[in-house]
């Protein structure tokens, strides 16, 4: 099966992996800014998440064979590669096995170590919507808020709502198989991996994701990477100050 996408523009090919319990179109107002300077850019949604298939596997194994899928679906050859958090770990998985796919990767806040679990809350919470009982989006937002005070993460994940029917509301990530399969969001990079060609890796000034230690693991694995920070940004740093952001993927394609 090939993944859900939506492709914007004409030109070289720029594909953007999001993170965990997103989708694609959370990329959207950058991808519009990226097609402005004659790039193709193409918004994947991961195995589980947005539009794309359901499947009860779930690994980076698994979702670096369904991009390479995609790309020879879409014969997408020497691409510019961006992935976020989890789509970032995809994207380092991807390049390092099929790097000749690959003619730059930019990875957004995360590093090639392993992480601990640490969606539990938030999986929690999503667990407790009960669309036979949760009608609207407000009220969807109202159970959420029991287990998530930040404003901004429930909106997110609020985005993840669909009307499955008239009345009735639904979630388009595959929840069951994300909560047995959460471990597999921090798997490290295998020991093994390199990737030798031009890498960016951007990091929120004020995320934990990419710590000092990193910085020997992300060169040992991309020895030919620059690390650089986006300032007044978090872990969703490219909604936190997109024009910083832009600018530091645009010169660095460029």
């Amino acid at each position: 099966m090939i993944l859900h996408s939506n492709i914007i523009g004409h030109g070289r090919p720029f594909v953007i992996l999001h993170g965990f319990l997103g989708m694609g179109d959370n990329w959207k107002t950058l991808a519009r800014q990226f097609s402005e300077l004659d790039f193709q850019v193409h918004l994947v949604d991961q195995r589980n998440h947005g539009r794309s298939f359901h499947s009860d596997e779930f690994n980076y194994e698994l979702m670096s064979k369904d991009l390479k899928n995609y790309c020879d679906e879409k014969n997408l050859k020497d691409i510019v590669l961006l992935g976020h958090s989890m789509g970032g770990k995809t994207a380092m998985f991807f390049a390092c096995e099929y790097p000749e796919y690959v003619n730059r990767l930019i990875v957004a806040d995360i590093s090639p170590r392993y992480y601990p679990v640490h969606h539990d809350t938030i999986l929690n919470g999503l667990s407790q919507l009960d669309f036979s009982f949760v009608k609207t989006r407000l009220e969807a937002d109202q159970v959420l808020e029991e287990y998530i005070s930040d404003l901004g993460i429930r909106q997110f994940l609020l985005k993840n709502l669909y009307w499955v029917h008239k009345g009735e509301l639904g979630l388009r990530i595959n929840l069951d198989v994300l909560r047995e399969n959460v471990s597999e969001v921090g798997e490290a990079l295998p020991s093994h991996a390199v990737f030798n060609k031009d890498t960016l890796f951007l990091r929120g000034d004020r995320s934990e994701y990419i710590g000092e230690r990193d910085e020997i693991i992300i060169k040992r694995h991309f020895p030919n990477s620059n690390i650089i920070s986006i300032t007044n940004a978090g872990h969703w740093l490219h909604a936190e100050n997109p024009s910083e952001f832009y600018n530091a993927v645009i010169k660095f394609v460029n």
